[in-house]
């Protein structure tokens, strides 16, 4: 009991020190800016730019991406835990081009992007550049399209082959 209360002190010590700590939906904007871009220090012109400059990459005969934890149709609260599952194809960090690899990004009430096209970061197309396999999104009650679209380092869409779209109804 005294570890506890030692380290309740010592961390109410260290947040004071560093100035008030955010409030819940702070902490939660700050969480969904990390989701919406999935990495820091990326120019996602920069990237559009290089980009323009390259071939797409191919997509292996077979490879496909799937949602490990969902089926279609199917009830779910909110927050709604998403497993990302891929086969033919490996899950690497933003910001480099390698065949064969790329990350993850969901797409709320929308379908797959054109093979080339680069995902939009906004508050529908939800990018994974940071490589995640699994996340939480917060969504309305109500029923909802989820796509999930694979896409190369920088951030073009490897087309419909890559990507799945089910419907959930949040209750």
């Amino acid at each position: 009991m005294k570890k506890i209360n030692v380290l309740v002190i010592a961390l109410g010590l260290f947040a004071a020190s560093c100035g008030e700590a955010p409030k819940p939906t702070e902490e939660k904007e700050m969480q969904n800016k990390e989701m919406h871009d999935g990495h820091t220090g990326h120019d996602h012109a920069a990237m559009e730019e290089k980009a323009a400059k390259v071939e797409s990459l191919t997509v292996p005969e077979g490879a496909r991406v799937f949602f490990a934890n969902l089926k279609d149709g199917q009830k779910v609260t909110s927050p709604v835990q998403i497993q990302f599952g891929i086969e033919g194809m490996e899950v690497e960090p933003a910001g480099e081009l390698h065949q064969g690899k790329g990350h993850h990004h969901v797409i709320i009430n929308g379908g797959a992007l054109e093979k080339g096209t680069m995902v939009p970061a906004d508050s529908v197309n939800i990018h994974y550049g940071k490589g995640q396999t699994e996340t939480e999104l917060e969504l309305p009650k109500g029923e909802h399209t989820l796509t999930m679209q694979f896409a190369d380092g920088y951030h073009q869409s490897y087309g419909e082959q890559m990507s799945t779209t089910i419907k959930v109804i949040v209750e």
